[in-house]
């Protein structure tokens, strides 16, 4: 996500710069001319020469998908949100973007979700975490008057996303299963309709202090989906249904058995489950009124571009990792 954000801004004409790991490859980035300072959301004197001077700030650092105990998921995704907050106040900044998510609400609602609806996120470290994190950029809006704006995109689809790359690594590899009917619709939006609804939440006055949902609003459903990205990349279409309580079951045995193992990667967990079992679809009423959001990449277009430019990677890393991996299964994204 960051890597497209950046390239958008700077083809716009802003000066870029951007908050790396001390260990992250930062060459593409830089060989770009963009700025890159070394440090943690989770160490404030590290985000003090990052902020300065800056008019704009988006905030997109969140541990996603591997198996850790809670405090790590609070120690980036609630406390260093946080300290991105605050060294925001403390410089001046203009106006701060949260990358939030739509997980926030839960999953399996029973109807079309707006921004009004109340955090009421699946128990899971990390949807549990960006509640904490969604709720706490709120107060601190009111309470400390932080000049944010909360962007709530769908899952990302795109030619880098870890996500997409395990779901057609999975089906090459016949592992595709659809959970329970498969009609149930999946919450997923191209990633440059994200990158334009953060560009819009960075320079639309009246955002200051909202919140706007950011997908695509004619979605695909799980059997959609599955079907696109296998046709895409070359393989059969799953046909194989799986009950989804069984494998929720089956997740929460992976759960347990992970974490007395000490295994930061569950082959199955109920999160997988539930956000490719469920039906999830939220409103961008607000986000078109407000912002002037348009989703401009129709999702089996986005499947398209996705696995075209991603095909060669998705054989070279079923080659170094043939076990099966997880539905929804995200790494590590601090920065």
């Amino acid at each position: 996500m960051g890597r497209h954000l950046a390239a958008a801004l700077q083809k716009r004409g802003d000066s870029v710069r951007v908050l790396a790991l001390r260990d992250e490859d930062t060459s593409r980035l830089e060989q770009q001319g963009i700025e890159v300072h070394r440090g943690d959301v989770r160490d404030p004197k590290s985000l003090v020469a990052p902020t300065e001077g800056v008019d704009r700030l988006v905030h997109l650092a969140a541990l996603m998908g591997v198996w850790r105990p809670m405090e790590h998921y609070r120690a980036i995704n609630v406390a260093g949100t946080e300290n991105v907050c605050r060294a925001a106040l403390a410089a001046g900044v203009g106006r701060l973007v949260h990358l939030s998510s739509t997980s926030v609400y839960g999953f399996s609602l029973g109807r079309t979700t707006d921004e009004s609806f109340p955090l009421t996120p699946f128990r899971a470290p990390y949807t549990l975490t960006k509640a904490e994190a969604d709720s706490l950029v709120q107060r601190m809006i009111v309470e400390d008057g932080l000049p944010a704006v909360i962007v709530r995109p769908d899952q990302i689809v795109g030619p880098e996303g870890l996500h997409f790359s395990e779901t057609a690594a999975r089906l090459r590899r016949g592992k595709g299963v659809i959970i329970g009917s498969g009609r149930n619709y999946l919450p997923l939006v191209y990633v440059s309709d994200v990158v334009q609804g953060l560009l819009l939440a960075l320079d639309v006055e009246r955002a200051l202090g909202q919140a706007y949902n950011i997908t695509n609003d004619v979605p695909l459903t799980q059997q959609e989906f599955l079907g696109e990205v296998a046709r895409e990349i070359g393989v059969k279409t799953p046909t194989l249904h799986a009950p989804y309580r069984l494998l929720y079951g089956a997740a929460g045995a992976a759960e347990r058995l992970a974490a007395l193992t000490r295994s930061t990667h569950p082959p199955l967990t109920r999160l997988g489950v539930a956000f490719f079992g469920t039906d999830h679809r939220h409103s961008i009423d607000k986000a078109r009124r407000e912002l002037g959001y348009e989703p401009g990449v129709p999702l089996r277009e986005g499947v398209r571009m996705a696995a075209e430019a991603t095909r060669a990677r998705i054989d070279s890393a079923s080659e170094r990792n043939p076990q099966s991996l997880v539905p929804a299964n995200i790494r590590d994204e601090r920065a």
